[in-house]
């Protein structure tokens, strides 16, 4: 894995997104976020336009417009990749095509929306996208086929968010269970970022996914030198029944922060959660309805 190169800061005054139109809705909700960052923003009318203008100045970030289908908006990733290599983009689509979020993946997209979406987690990630400094090399497919995806991921909370982002795109189940496995995922792959690979940048995760009919399994291994579950002694899930906090006390005197909720939490939403001897490696469970349909990233 070659070096992090981190991309200018985003701190800076005088940014500049880039909006390719949406509905009224949408470009109202996009124009009051920019607004409150007193970020400048600019709309273009298409695709075309958009990358003509990218060619013209730079933008720290641009966002695609939800009537255009993603294959196209990837296509504009990859011309403007030749110009602009290090912008952010964000993809809005109407609707969600199986392949579509792997080739996001691919051409380094920031994040990928597709109707119905919430509005709150598209705020939240242009939030990140504003002021994440670096973030170009954050996930690399290493492998994939239609229904199992081997990741390289960097150890940083933005790029974790960014990763349950393309999950929730892609997962093709109900949206109960889809925040299920998304929330179980998060606590696993927090813990292997900050125990594991101490939310150094420089340190990766692997990571894949793999979908059948029925179910859905995640792998995530961490650089880290692994533990025991019996030494979990600042987790919840080490806790007696009787003092459900127990842990709290063991994680103050430890200097650690509040927390230590997640392997428990992971174990009462997935089916398994299976560590190898190590400690450094685990398997997260979840098996689905036989009428469940298989979908690929």
């Amino acid at each position: 894995m070659p070096d992090t190169i981190p991309a200018a800061s985003t701190a800076s005054k005088n940014h500049q997104a880039l909006i390719v139109h949406s509905s009224p809705e949408v470009d109202q909700l996009l124009a009051r976020l920019f607004e409150q960052e007193k970020w400048e923003i600019q709309f273009a009318a298409n695709n075309a336009e958009a990358l003509q203008r990218a060619k013209d100045a730079p933008f720290d970030l641009i966002i695609t417009g939800e009537r255009t289908p993603g294959k196209a908006d990837i296509e504009l990733l990859r011309r403007l990749r030749m110009v602009r290599p290090h912008t952010r983009s964000i993809i809005l689509t109407d609707e969600f095509v199986p392949g579509d979020v792997l080739e996001a993946i691919r051409e380094r997209a920031f994040s990928y929306f597709s109707r119905p979406f919430s509005t709150e987690k598209l705020a939240e990630m242009i939030r990140i996208a504003m002021c994440e400094p670096f973030w170009d090399d954050g996930i690399e497919v290493l492998r994939a086929t239609r229904n199992w995806v081997h990741l390289c991921v960097r150890c940083d909370l933005a790029t974790a968010n960014r990763l349950l982002q393309f999950y929730r795109e892609a997962s093709g189940l109900p949206d109960a269970e889809t925040e299920e496995v998304a929330t179980a995922f998060r606590e696993i792959l927090i813990n292997a970022m900050e125990h594991g690979g101490k939310f150094d940048p420089s340190q990766h995760l692997e990571v894949s996914y793999v979908r059948t009919r029925r179910m859905v399994l995640c792998r995530v291994k961490d650089p880290g030198q692994g533990f025991s579950l019996e030494e979990l002694q600042h987790s919840a899930i080490a806790n007696p029944e009787e003092d459900p906090f127990k842990h709290m006390e063991t994680r103050e005197a430890q200097g650690k922060r509040p927390g230590g909720f997640g392997i428990l939490m992971a174990t009462k939403l997935l089916d398994d959660l299976i560590y190898n001897e190590k400690g450094n490696e685990v398997l997260l469970v979840k098996y689905l309805d036989r009428s469940a349909r298989a979908i690929s990233l």
